[in-house]
């Protein structure tokens, strides 16, 4: 890789800022009002930020410890656990990548949508066909090189920071003890504090998912200690941000009023507080930002899908780089499922919290298998003959990142379980495909069994939204 092409560590903090701060934040205060008072709401930034704290520091230690494994999240699920659940990982975070891309567009047509009402929620026929121009669009300005799309997304990533501060400054100086007390408990809420917590976790996976954006560039890295670096500022500084959108809105307007806002709810809730000019500002902020973090996403997605062919876990057509050294088949593959599933929001009736829910939900499988493998290295002592005295920490550690992990496959619930086995067992074709093109055995007996658990789990999923028991 030719010097030029290394990334310092500030363009790797940049894309994990840029990774996490997409559509995500802007929609935090609707999300959580409707689940939670202020009290809720900080439980669960606690339980999440911990959580994620941990998953950071364990790919932190990974990138440290294991240096040669370079494709970040699923080359740990391969290496811990062999290669189909490899693979599963691998599939899995870039299907949740393309969801996450999915989002985007649903928001940005939905933020368009308070402007001119042809867009509405983001998922009306114009607002499909705007955003599938918009999906080719970057793919031919990916097509042209990587550089030139990680100084854009540097760039970008200032560029959106600023409406959310001037968000947090103004709301600070409107703040109300009154109101924010009022709120604290949740107001006319029913159900238990645990109860309204759990309602929130799958949002706060969704706006954490990007940490490992360093992680997944390492091979471009200029420095190895720098990827880790690079995920601890990155998490820190967004974390901050992330609990002071949630918290201050409780504190200026009824958590009813927030609840019932539209999306993006950061724009209505400035516009309740300085008038028309706040949502207008906040929105070209966020199309900015969430422009911003698609372009991030597209690069990491097809990053993803060439790297799992390098490492020969999809079939080899998917590693072919064009002369810009964009890797321009997995580019291809990533927009045309991104354009398919597009079109199915015009079916789905909140489709910007389905698009959430299924992304944070995909995307927890892959990061349990980095969590155990956390936990596999430091238990068997392995890389430890550098810094031995650091084991019980780093086992400590991954062991809190893998409850967190399972805590919130469990709190999103199994809806969409059904839903990401549905997509993992076709995807298991591409398996298939790389595995004869090598001459292997397909499937060990360990992996039969995984791939039974896959399909009954689609079969499952497709009967309960063929009979309307899941509802999407």
């Amino acid at each position: 890789m030719a010097s030029e092409q290394k990334m310092s560590r500030m363009q790797l903090t940049a894309m994990v800022v840029g990774g996490m701060v997409g559509a995500g934040i802007f929609s935090l205060p609707r999300t959580f009002a409707g689940a939670t008072g202020p009290l809720g709401a900080v439980i669960a930034w606690i339980i999440a930020g911990t959580g994620m704290y941990m998953l950071a520091r364990v790919f932190q230690a990974l990138a440290e410890r294991k240096p040669d494994l370079d494709a970040g999240v699923f080359a740990y699920a391969k290496a811990g656990f062999g290669d189909y659940p490899g693979f599963l990982s691998a599939f899995g975070y870039w299907i949740s990548s393309c969801i996450g891309n999915v989002s985007y567009w649903v928001l940005i047509k939905s933020t368009l949508g308070a402007f001119f009402p042809v867009f509405g929620d983001g998922n009306t026929v114009v607002a499909i066909v705007v955003a599938s121009i918009g999906i080719w669009l970057f793919h031919f300005m990916i097509l042209k090189g990587v550089q030139q799309a990680a100084f854009i997304n540097t760039v970008v990533t200032f560029a959106k920071i600023i409406p959310i501060l001037v968000f947090i400054v103004i709301l600070i100086f409107a703040f109300r003890v009154d109101l924010f007390s009022a709120n604290l408990y949740g107001g006319d809420l029913t159900g238990n504090i645990f109860e309204q917590v759990r309602a929130t976790m799958l949002v706060t996976v969704f706006v954490f998912i990007g940490i490992e954006g360093a992680s997944v560039y390492s091979r471009y890295a200029k420095e190895r200690s720098d990827v880790g670096k690079a995920t601890i500022m990155g998490f820190i500084g967004v974390t901050g941000l992330m609990v002071l959108v949630t918290m201050l809105p409780y504190a200026v307007l009824q958590r009813a009023d927030i609840a019932g806002m539209r999306q993006p709810s950061m724009a209505a809730v400035l516009e309740a507080v300085v008038g028309h000019w706040g949502a207008v500002f906040v929105s070209v902020g966020l199309i900015v930002s969430v422009l911003g973090a698609y372009l991030a996403w597209s690069l990491i997605c097809a990053e993803v899908m060439f790297t799992a062919a390098k490492t020969r876990d999809m079939p080899a057509v998917f590693a072919r780089e064009n002369a810009n050294k964009v890797p321009a088949n997995a580019l291809w593959l990533t927009n045309i499922i991104v354009q398919l599933i597009v079109i199915t929001t015009y079916w789905s009736r909140d489709a910007f919290a389905l698009m959430l829910n299924l992304t944070s939900a995909m995307s927890l499988i892959p990061y349990l298998f980095v969590a155990a493998y956390g936990v596999l290295l430091s238990k068997r002592g392995e890389s430890y003959q550098v810094r031995p005295q650091e084991r019980g920490r780093d086992l400590f550690i991954a062991a809190v990142a893998a409850l967190y992990t399972i805590f919130m496959i469990w709190a999103g619930g199994l809806k969409f379980i059904l839903l990401a086995a549905i997509l993992y067992a076709p995807g298991t074709v591409l398996y298939v495909w790389a595995r004869r093109e090598q001459g292997k055995q397909v499937f060990k007996p360990i992996d039969w069994l995984i791939l039974l658990v896959v399909v009954i789990g689609a079969v499952v999923g497709i009967y309960g939204l063929a009979t309307g028991l899941i509802t999407i």
